[in-house]
């Protein structure tokens, strides 16, 4: 009837909707004896789903020369457009007290290949209670360190995650166990936060004690040693509706730092640094986010002590750290032609060691970003940003590695939910 032009496009959906719902019934009483109905099989309580995004960050004539390695790796010379994350998330209930949920990503860079799956998440939640209020997490899942590390790239308003709490956590991620604390209601409340468009993170409880391995996700064990964290976060909701959320969190263990030769201050033949093997890396974070409806607030600060190059270039041993950043959004709902707008602007700035890459290289920098995330509907959204950057580089060949680098950056991406 639609090719007919009998019914328009919206009766069609209907009918399907209806149709699709009178199946689920027939499945259902099909499955019953009497009144009794049939337990669901384990793979019916599974469901998929996902999404991806694609960047350009060439528009104009950028610093070739700025890179961002611990971040978007398609900024610098020689890059167009880019699959920045492909993901297909597995998740369900196949028993009262456990959660699965496996994360791989199918557009992971890995020794300078791109496209490469890549575990990101296999976790199960042993929930111990059964209003689920307590649960131990076991197996590779999100370490929770920080807000922005904990929300979900899918939700977040910058396209990167600011570099002084993820420096702690490169891809947020590790291998151990963790046992999380939510009261029924604070659990509704983190899933309104992230269900009704307000960029939250998720139920990483509102308090929680882990143990894990401490080198990154994906990434061998190279000392007897684990880390240990603690963190707590709690959202307030006021009278008129407005939430408020702030949180703190701190962890300790020791780092095996990798090395490479590299020119020392001052020039002469490259040399590998001296210095222990496993280092002591402890760090504090907080934070705040005051949730955009319709204005919204956003910060967090991290402060700590851990591996890093000294200046001579010669040596890696504990070092001080800090940084943070401050954001502020506005979220325009729209009546048509679109879902939401979300204005914001970002400043960050880091001072400190950039433990996940060879030798721990001091890292500086100081970033203000201006956006815009357009929402046509749930399933599609775009984010156009331009940024003004100052950023150590990653480069440690030639006589004088780590330059600090400038420039500006126009940056547009795409991304679609499935």
């Amino acid at each position: 009837m639609l090719e007919k032009g009998q019914i328009t496009i919206d009766e069609w959906v209907e009918l399907k909707a209806e149709e699709e719902r009178r199946e689920t019934k027939a499945l259902a009483e099909s499955r019953s004896v009497g009144d009794t109905p049939v337990k669901a099989k384990w793979y019916e309580k599974l469901n998929i789903r996902g999404y991806a995004q694609v960047r350009w960050n060439r528009l104009g004539q950028p610093n070739g020369k700025l890179d961002s390695n611990q971040g978007d790796k398609s900024i610098g010379a020689n890059n167009g457009f880019f699959l920045r994350r492909a993901r297909v998330i597995l998740s369900g209930q196949p028993h009262d007290r456990i959660f699965i949920y496996i994360q791989p990503d199918f557009a992971s860079t890995v020794g300078g290949s791109n496209h490469v799956v890549q575990l990101r998440d296999w976790y199960a939640d042993l929930f111990l209670t059964k209003d689920k209020e307590w649960r131990i997490r076991a197996g590779q899942s999100k370490v929770p360190y920080g807000f922005e590390n904990e929300q979900s790239s899918q939700n977040r308003l910058a396209l990167d995650r600011n570099d002084a709490l993820n420096s702690a956590v490169s891809n947020e991620r590790d291998l151990g166990f963790f046992l999380y604390y939510t009261p029924s209601d604070i659990r509704t409340r983190f899933r309104h936060l992230v269900e009704s468009g307000l960029k939250g993170s998720v139920d990483y409880g509102m308090f929680g004690l882990g143990v894990y391995n401490g080198q990154t996700a994906n990434q061998s064990e190279r000392n007897d040693n684990k880390h240990f964290i603690v963190k707590f976060a709690y959202p307030h909701e006021f009278p008129n509706g407005q939430i408020l959320e702030a949180g703190a969190s701190a962890y300790t263990g020791r780092f095996f730092v990798s090395r490479s030769a590299v020119v020392p201050e001052g020039g002469g033949a490259a040399q590998t640094p001296d210095g222990p093997d496993n280092i002591r890396d402890k760090r504090f974070g907080a934070y705040f986010v005051l949730y955009p409806q319709p204005f919204g607030l956003q910060a967090e600060y991290t402060v700590g002590e851990g591996p890093q190059l000294n200046e001579a270039r010669t040596r890696i041993d504990k070092r001080s750290l800090e940084g943070g950043y401050v954001q502020a959004m506005y979220n325009y709902r729209c009546e048509k032609y679109c879902l939401m707008v979300l204005p914001f602007v970002r400043w960050q700035y880091y001072n400190g060691g950039r433990k996940s890459e060879a030798n721990s290289p001091d890292q500086k920098v100081r970033e203000l970003e201006l956006g815009i995330e357009y929402q046509f509907s749930q399933a599609l959204e775009l984010v156009t940003s331009y940024s003004f950057t100052e950023r150590t580089s990653s480069n440690s060949s030639g006589p004088d590695p780590y330059q600090v680098n400038y420039g500006n950056l126009i940056r547009f991406q795409l991304q679609w939910n499935y």
